[in-house]
């Protein structure tokens, strides 16, 4: 089973998921909504992402599409969705947090906790809410 979280924009996927892979690398795909074939888009949604994906780790994706207010798609940007990204060391949970995390708003910063993670959330300058999580090594 592959976990891939997929995000909805309101005209500004790419925008986003150029950002993302500021942070992640990987080769970003893109497909505009007028190469949709028998589907009629107003001039002014053409440009609009119909699907965005980008690998993040092995066997992964981050995908998106932007809505089209013409279809009656209404984006309502919430905190009742988080990416939980699971780095392997303390240097890359700190990168990804510091790149993400860039004109977004902390709600942690990342920290040891209680639960013996290394550990901080966000939500980025698109609206997006992230949770940083590295297990720390057990101490014997």
């Amino acid at each position: 089973m592959k976990l891939n979280p997929y995000l909805n924009f309101d005209g500004n996927a790419e925008e986003a998921f150029k950002f993302y892979q500021s942070v992640f690398g990987g080769e970003l795909f893109v497909q505009k909504m007028d190469s949709v074939p028998r589907m009629e888009i107003p001039e002014n949604e053409k440009d609009r992402a119909m699907h965005v994906s980008l690998p993040i780790g092995k066997d992964q994706h981050l995908m998106a599409s932007d809505c089209l207010p013409s279809a009656g798609h209404v984006l309502n940007v919430g905190n009742n969705n988080y990416i939980s990204v699971s780095p392997d060391s303390r240097e890359e949970a700190d990168k990804i947090f510091n790149g993400l995390s860039a004109g977004g708003k902390i709600e942690m910063p990342m920290e040891d906790m209680f639960w013996g993670d290394y550990f901080g959330s966000f939500t980025d300058k698109f609206g997006v809410c992230w949770m940083i999580n590295c297990a720390n090594p057990q101490q014997d």
